[in-house]
């Protein structure tokens, strides 16, 4: 169906722990994905791109011990779809400065912990071309706002408080492009 409206269809198999919407998956809970499916799955469904689960988790929380991300199932899974589109979602870092850049304007993100970037790095040089960086965007731009707002607590428009989170999120993506995912200047 979505393929006959010019619709891209990105899939997920295994699941993630955190929090995504209104969809809640408690550690413990999640299932990485199995090598061994992937090639009926993409085949039954059609899909254009894959998200796998090896580690990650969406939202701010994502490790309570140290990071680890399964790269012996990455490589699994990328020998048995070479060349086809790996995506990793739930894999922001939760850069400590614009955590506590969130918290010292009244914040409230504790205990934040993401992916380390050296991790997606590597994680970018396999099978993987999609990373998904979600949080490290909403901390980026949160961050700017709160410092703009409490700098000038008059300030109610928001062209004034929103430039600085504009420039944020700019910064944010180019630093993920160039450092992280390894994609500047690949056009």
């Amino acid at each position: 169906y979505a393929h006959a409206h010019g619709v891209v269809v990105e899939a997920e198999l295994g699941t993630l722990a955190g929090i995504e919407d209104e969809v809640v998956v408690e550690a413990g809970h999640e299932s990485y994905t199995r090598p061994e499916e992937v090639e009926e799955f993409v085949s039954r469904t059609g899909c254009d791109s894959l998200a796998i689960a090896i580690g990650t988790s969406h939202g701010a929380y994502k490790y309570k011990g140290d990071p680890y991300l399964d790269y012996d199932r990455l490589e699994k899974v990328g020998k048995l779809l070479p060349d086809y589109p790996i995506v990793l979602h739930g894999a922001s870092t939760v850069i400590p400065e614009f955590v506590e850049q969130c918290n010292a304007y009244g914040g409230k993100v504790l205990g934040a912990k993401g992916v380390p970037e050296d991790m997606l790095r590597k994680a970018a040089t396999m099978a993987v071309c999609k990373i998904n960086i979600d949080t490290d965007i909403r901390l980026a731009m949160t961050s700017a706002i709160r410092k703009a707002l409490a700098e000038d607590p008059s300030n109610f428009d928001p062209r004034g408080y929103l430039k600085p989170a504009r420039e944020a999120v700019k910064q944010m993506d180019m630093h993920k492009i160039e450092a992280v995912l390894g994609s500047a200047n690949t056009i």
